[in-house]
C-alpha cells in the first residue's frame, strides 16, 4: 500500500460514538481517500433458520437495512459537508468479521477502521472476538480505533522483526516502515521504529548445546546476540532513514517492552505485522503479538504478508 484511495469504516449501531468512523474521516481528509461507513446487520429471528423463509421475514430484513442505511446517511452528511467523498452500505451478512472482509475484497478498500475498547482502569484494550478473527482474516490493513485524541504531531511506532524470527518474511519489515513512512507523511506525523531480542533464548540455546558441565560466557554471548540484533536493525532503520533517536533497540520481550516505549513517547499509532503460520488451519499472529496487543495504550494497524489471501469465503452465508 503506496497510497490510500478507499478506507472502509466499520460503523456500530449500537454505538453513540464512533471512534472508528471519525479516525477514518480524518485520514481521509487528510489523504483525499473516498470513505465508505458500512453496518453489517444479522439477526437470527430474521433470517429463516428457525422457520422457514417467507415473504414477510424478506420484507422485514429489507426494512431493518432501510433503517441502518438513514442511521449511515445521517453520520455521512456532516463529514460531506467538510469535503470528504463518502458513500454508505448496509449489508446483511453473518458473521460479523465475514461480513466485514466480503464487503473489503468487493468495494476493494485499501485500508479497514474498526473500534476496539480500552480499559483505563487496567490498562489494556478489550479485544473482541470480531477483532481477533478480522486480525486473522482482513485482506487489507486493519486499523483498531481507540476512544481518544491523536496528537497534532502524531507518533507513529513501527515494530519489526529484522531478525526475521517468528516465521515472518523479511519483506514485511519494510511493508511495515513504508506504510508507517506513507501515514507519517500524510497526517505529519514522526516514525520511530520498534525491535527487542530477548537474550535468555540465546543462553538457553548455549546451555542446551553444553553437553558436558562447562563455565559459560554468558556476558559474552549476550553482546554477541545484541551486536547481531543491533546490525539488522540498524541496516533496516539506516534504509528507511530512520534516525538513531527513533530507532529503539530494546533487551527484553515485546510483550513487556512494546507498550513500555508507546506509553513513553506517547504513541498515537503502533503498526505491527501478522503472521499466518498456517495456510490450512485458523490463521493466527503469534503468541507473543497476541500478549502485546490488548496492553497497547494507543490505536493499532496490523499489516499482512502481500502473498496472503483470506480464507474466508466470498459468497455471504446470508442473503436479503
Amino acid at each position: 500500500m503506496r497510497n490510500i484511495s478507499k478506507i472502509l469504516a466499520v460503523v456500530d449501531p449500537t454505538s453513540h460514538t464512533q471512534p472508528a468512523m471519525k479516525r477514518a474521516a480524518w485520514l481521509a481528509g487528510k489523504t483525499g481517500a473516498e470513505l465508505e461507513l458500512m453496518i453489517c446487520y444479522y439477526n437470527e429471528y430474521l433470517s429463516g433458520d428457525r422457520l422457514f423463509d417467507s415473504p414477510s421475514l424478506e420484507k422485514a430484513r429489507r426494512e431493518v437495512l432501510a433503517n441502518e442505511e438513514k442511521l449511515l446517511e445521517r453520520l455521512a452528511e456532516p463529514l460531506r459537508k467538510k469535503g470528504v467523498v463518502v458513500r454508505t452500505t448496509a449489508l446483511w451478512d453473518h458473521p460479523l468479521y465475514e461480513g466485514i472482509v466480503r464487503r473489503v475484497v468487493d468495494s476493494d478498500a485499501e485500508i479497514v477502521f474498526k473500534d476496539t475498547h480500552h480499559h483505563s482502569a487496567l490498562q489494556r484494550a478489550v479485544l473482541s472476538n470480531t477483532d481477533w478473527n478480522l486480525i486473522r482474516t482482513c485482506p487489507v490493513p486493519l486499523w483498531l480505533v481507540k476512544p481518544r485524541d491523536f496528537a497534532a504531531a502524531p507518533t507513529i511506532i513501527a515494530s519489526i522483526d529484522p531478525m526475521n524470527e517468528h516465521d515472518k518474511p523479511a519483506a514485511l519489515d519494510d511493508e511495515i516502515l513504508q506504510i508507517s513512512k506513507m501515514l507519517g507523511e500524510k497526517i505529519g506525523g514522526n516514525v520511530h521504529a520498534f525491535h527487542s531480542y530477548d537474550p535468555r533464548i540465546a543462553v538457553a540455546t548455549a546451555t542446551a548445546n553444553a553437553y558436558i558441565p562447562v563455565s559459560l560466557p554468558f556476558d559474552e554471548i549476550e553482546q554477541q546476540m545484541h551486536e547481531d540484533h543491533q546490525k539488522r536493525f540498524g541496516q533496516i532503520t539506516a534504509f528507511h532513514g530512520i534516525d538513531d533517536e527513533r530507532a529503539h533497540l530494546v533487551s527484553g520481550v515485546t510483550h513487556e517492552e512494546l507498550p513500555v516505549l508507546a506509553e513513553q513517547t506517547g504513541a498515537d499509532l503502533v503498526v505491527m505485522g501478522a503472521v499466518a503460520r498456517n495456510r490450512w488451519k485458523r490463521l493466527f499472529i503469534g503468541a507473543t503479538a497476541e500478549r502485546t496487543l490488548e496492553f497497547l495504550p494507543c490505536d493499532l494497524l496490523i499489516i499482512k504478508p502481500d502473498w496472503f489471501h483470506t480464507p474466508v469465503e466470498r459468497g455471504s452465508h446470508e442473503s436479503n
